[in-house]
């Protein structure tokens, strides 16, 4: 159920060794950059214990990727290269800092594109080394799934997180920093890989998750019927691959729906579908104080709207950071860092970059595209 390995702290991370260390472990209040590059957005961030924000910047990628309709790895790979180290010093000056005055660098060492995953991983370390301060190496998934309590800090564990973005859907159990038991994954498509090639479907270019739900907003969700893959099933997992296909069907149909019809109608699906099976996950997690959805498909306002109505269902919050820490950011990386810094979990310099990485490593294996998650 951990997150993340035992800590490897190599004598070089940071310089001063355990000496260093140990002086960072006594520090209360520690403020930490966060950097984020493990798809097609390049972030840095400044974010204290007290939960506040000093900087956040999100160099995003959208222009080169919009002729491909989707995120092309060694493009944006390159794009990181060229954008982050004039971010982190614009994200420094921002909020009146140097590196002397930082207490640790949390940089994403995976899950993700593994080229944009070094760039931001490799420029860490050299960020910890240079300051003489520790390196937290996070997992981008455990930056989501903590997120939350960055904007709520009266957030309690254990609560159950919907995390619902371009690469991933998954119910998990949270219990902690490093502690996560899976209760469901996507067998197939993620819902946000589902939208994004929804929208190329309809012509409506990327990112598609906002311009389905800009079009949607035109549309009747009732008009075009189309089918809720595993709603109702025993079995606890997503699919989204049937529902992208049944939107390129009824998309090529004599004579087509109405494009706005047919996206408010995906859009009602997808909802229907992430409703459904978190309404399991909630009878099978008793105690929990919340409901929690966080990542880029939770900034859809249909699907919290949902989800709000599901949570109350069961006489919980619904709790989801504010649209600016949905989508990929740093300051939630630097959130996950802050969490893991009261337990001195610092990593070396050796720390690899990872291309996949689970929060729930013992999680039971999943048939399908599932496995990897």
């Amino acid at each position: 159920m951990s997150a993340h390995p035992p800590s490897a702290v190599s004598p070089a991370a940071p310089r001063g060794g355990a000496s260093a260390i140990a002086a960072a472990r006594s520090i209360v209040r520690p403020l930490v950059l966060g950097l984020e590059s493990s798809c097609d957005d390049t972030a840095a961030a400044l974010v204290d214990a007290a939960g506040t924000i000093h900087s956040s910047l999100v160099a995003g990628q959208n222009d080169d990727h919009a002729p491909y309709g989707g995120v092309v790895p060694e493009i944006a790979a390159r794009a990181h290269s060229d954008r982050l180290t004039p971010l982190v010093g614009q994200a420094l000056a921002e909020a009146g800092v140097g590196l002397a005055d930082l207490d640790a660098v949390a940089a994403t060492a995976g899950p993700g594109l593994i080229g944009g995953v070094m760039v931001g991983l490799v420029t860490g370390k050299a960020l910890a080394y240079a300051a003489g301060k520790p390196l937290i190496a996070v997992n981008h998934l455990e930056g989501h799934a903590l997120s939350p309590r960055l904007s709520e800090p009266s957030l309690d564990f254990p609560y159950l997180l919907l995390l619902v973005s371009g690469g991933h859907t998954q119910l998990l159990r949270v219990e902690g920093p490093g502690s996560y038991k899976r209760l469901a994954t996507t067998i197939d498509d993620a819902a946000g890989e589902a939208f994004d090639k929804s929208a190329k479907i309809l012509g409506l270019g990327y990112p598609g998750g906002p311009a389905i739900e800009t079009l949607a907003r035109e549309g009747d969700d009732g008009a075009v019927a189309l089918p809720r893959p595993l709603a109702g099933s025993s079995e606890p997992h997503f699919s989204f691959a049937g529902l992208k296909s049944a939107v390129l069907r009824a998309a090529n149909a004599t004579p087509p729906p109405d494009p706005a019809d047919l996206a408010a109608s995906f859009q009602r699906a997808a909802a229907d579908c992430l409703v459904d099976r978190s309404r399991k996950a909630l009878d099978a997690s008793p105690g929990v104080t919340a409901f929690v959805v966080a990542g880029g498909v939770a900034a859809n306002q249909t699907i919290r709207s949902a989800l709000t109505g599901l949570a109350s269902e069961f006489d919980l919050p619904l709790v989801a950071p504010p649209l600016a820490l949905c989508t990929d950011n740093a300051a939630m990386i630097a959130w996950a860092g802050i969490e893991r810094f009261p337990a001195g979990e610092f990593d070396g310099l050796d720390v690899p970059a990872r291309a996949r990485w689970p929060l729930d490593p013992d999680g039971e294996a999943v048939r399908g595209a599932g496995a990897k998650a």
